[in-house]
């Protein structure tokens, strides 16, 4: 609903989306509601001693960029891709920033931040299953990048569904925007683990980075894809953050998943 626990958040990301009810199991964490509206944050690397001041609240992280259509990475994805540059989209993002308004995620260090799309033109990404389209749902084994273990996941082909109708009639534009944000720590934690190390005094330190972004047309957390629940619990040296499986949530989501699916 990439660094690949980055990304276990769903999306309307390629086919892992992985893309309506509360997320997974969420605590406070010491990143919580307690941001002032502009920080100026300070943290230590794992693999430098340096410490770097952050000017914002959040910035785009890299396993992102493909949805931004700027990058090469973003020919080859599935998932909601925008025209509008990094750097602007990051301006309105810190522009409409409010601490206040940080919701839980699946774990401690996993937010999520809604923002009305008034400056986009994303269209929603996550359909119900129907008599007229399930003949559009198709499944795949996929990794997001070469060191994810590979998944199997189902998908609505995009062009099955657009047949003979315009994309407004199939596709609205989505009315918020799902910023999922990972804590700073938590993102060194996983470059380290998938063996990816920053360039000395090149260090990343706002202490938000948005990993992926949903558009959609409520403004909560679509529940986590069952699929990326179990690739998460399979720890960060197989693509995931570690976060071990809870039952309830689980089954929550596959009440949401089993007559929904994602757009690519």
């Amino acid at each position: 609903m990439k660094r690949a626990p980055l990304r276990q958040i769903f999306l309307c990301t390629a086919s892992s989306s992985s893309t309506l009810s509360s997320a997974f199991v969420s605590t406070t964490s010491r990143f919580h509601n307690n941001l002032p509206k502009v920080t100026s944050h300070q943290i230590r690397s794992s693999s430098s001693t340096k410490i770097m001041t952050a000017t914002k609240n959040l910035v785009i992280d890299p396993f992102c960029f493909r949805q931004f259509q700027e990058n090469d990475s973003s020919a080859g994805y599935q998932g909601t891709v925008f025209n509008i540059s990094m750097e602007k989209f990051e301006q309105i993002a810190n522009e409409r920033f409010d601490p206040s308004n940080l919701q839980d995620g699946y774990a401690p260090f996993c937010k999520h931040i809604f923002i009305e799309n008034d400056f986009t033109d994303a269209r929603v990404c996550v359909l119900p299953i129907t008599k007229e389209n399930e003949h559009c749902l198709r499944s795949k084994y996929e990794a997001r990048n070469e060191k994810e273990l590979p998944v199997l996941t189902r998908y609505f082909n995009k062009e099955l569904l657009l047949e003979g109708k315009e994309e407004s009639d199939v596709f609205p534009v989505a009315k918020y925007l799902d910023l999922i944000l990972y804590s700073r720590e938590q993102i060194i934690k996983e470059n380290a683990a998938m063996g990816k190390t920053s360039e000395e005094g090149q260090e990343e330190a706002a202490p938000w980075g948005i990993v992926s972004i949903k558009a959609q047309d409520i403004n909560k957390e679509l529940p986590m894809t069952p699929i990326t629940a179990m690739r998460n619990a399979l720890g960060k040296d197989h693509g995931g953050s570690g976060v071990e499986i809870d039952r309830e949530k689980y089954m929550e989501a596959f009440e949401y998943w089993k007559d929904h699916a994602t757009v690519t």
